[in-house]
């Protein structure tokens, strides 16, 4: 009896790596390393060649880089329709999608930390680099495991989807206009523990000081950058699960959407403020993906279908944040024109008071 269990167990094991085996060879090994291969290359000649010394990024350079990004990826969404076919990429642009909206709300509290620690404009490209590259490893760790335990326990899309809603309604009734790094873990152990500088210098991360390395702030900066990415993925990843099961497209979309981060982030950091209804639109997107999760079994949502509802959320958003700004604009202006004419009728007034009083 023993023996014939042991049998059974060591048969559902084999046939789960089997499964998890054959999603990851859905896509051609060549195209898995290609694909590695250019972001590394891509890595290496952004900060090699074109950002080798600290400088502040004009828009027009982020508006560009931007551009830049967005032209790559969707090229690499056509040769991914050419060997995979027409669902593959359209799961792929779908996931880029969902990952480029989430990253806004990692966009604005990028911005209060920079904001927090006071690093200057021309040394966050570098925290941002590094912090990519931290990103895509953990990215990757996460998605694998992710896999394993879909493969091994379908069940737990449901409590995917139930993070989902939980964290899009946390997000849209939640004040986000302040930062706590002190309040962050690994920021208390680092700044306990290791050996730092009391000031910056320049883009270095760690500097050899009287024979000792010691870690820069710009060092602590980077933790809480990468913790706090760690905490944005923890969303961002299960949402693409609910559109494909591919790890492949799972993480070249969120590889792609996270390439572009940096030059996003110097593009939408002076405007941000301006679009006030985008985070509360990016939030009710969280909350639409979690719905489809819990809802798959009974109702089953193309892919279409899911790319027409966020995008005409964010739509919306951006639209009304258009407007709302608009107005208050208006309403700036009439006021300081109705403050003109009053202290312009003022003036006049005075002036006749002091033309009726007669002279001795």
């Amino acid at each position: 009896m023993q023996s014939s269990w042991a049998g059974l167990f060591r048969k559902e094991v084999i046939q789960e790596s089997l499964c998890v085996n054959n999603m990851f060879s859905t896509i051609s090994p060549i195209l898995w390393t290609a694909f590695i291969a250019f972001v590394l290359l891509a890595l290496a000649v952004d900060l090699g060649v074109f950002h080798r010394q600290a400088r502040t990024i004009s828009l027009r350079e982020a508006t560009a880089w931007s551009v830049i990004w967005v032209v790559v990826s969707l090229a690499f969404n056509f040769v991914l329709l050419h060997f995979s076919g027409r669902t593959a990429a359209l799961d792929f642009f779908a996931g880029y999608v969902i990952e480029k909206s989430l990253s806004v709300d990692n966009l604005f509290v990028f911005v209060l930390l920079f904001r927090y620690f006071a690093v200057e404009s021309r040394y966050q490209h570098r925290v941002l680099y590094w912090g990519v590259l931290g990103a895509l490893i953990m990215r990757g760790v996460l998605i694998g495991m992710g896999v394993a335990l879909i493969s091994r326990f379908e069940w737990i899309l449901y409590v995917f989807g139930a993070f989902l809603v939980y964290a899009g309604a946390r997000m849209m009734f939640e004040e986000t206009e302040e930062v706590h790094p002190e309040r962050n873990l690994v920021f208390r152990w680092a700044r306990k523990f290791l050996p730092m500088t009391k000031n910056y210098e320049g883009q270095r991360i760690f500097v050899r000081t009287e024979g000792v390395w010691r870690a820069t702030p710009l060092f602590l900066v980077l933790l809480v950058v990468e913790t706090t990415d760690l905490a944005f993925a923890l969303d961002s990843i299960p949402a693409i699960f609910a559109i494909t099961r591919d790890p492949f497209i799972v993480f070249s979309s969120n590889v792609c959407a996270i390439l572009g981060l940096r030059a996003f982030y110097f593009l939408l950091a002076g405007i941000l403020p301006y679009f006030r209804y985008l985070g509360p639109g990016v939030s009710l997107v969280l909350i639409f993906v979690g719905g489809k999760m819990l809802a798959e079994h009974w109702i089953h949502l193309s892919t279409h279908v899911v790319l027409a509802v966020i995008a005409g959320v964010l739509s919306v958003a951006v639209i009304a944040s258009l407007i709302a700004e608009r107005r208050e604009r208006q309403a700036h202006r009439k006021l300081s024109d109705k403050k003109t004419i009053h202290a312009t009728q003022n003036s006049a007034s005075e002036m006749r008071e002091r033309r009726s009083v007669p002279r001795v």
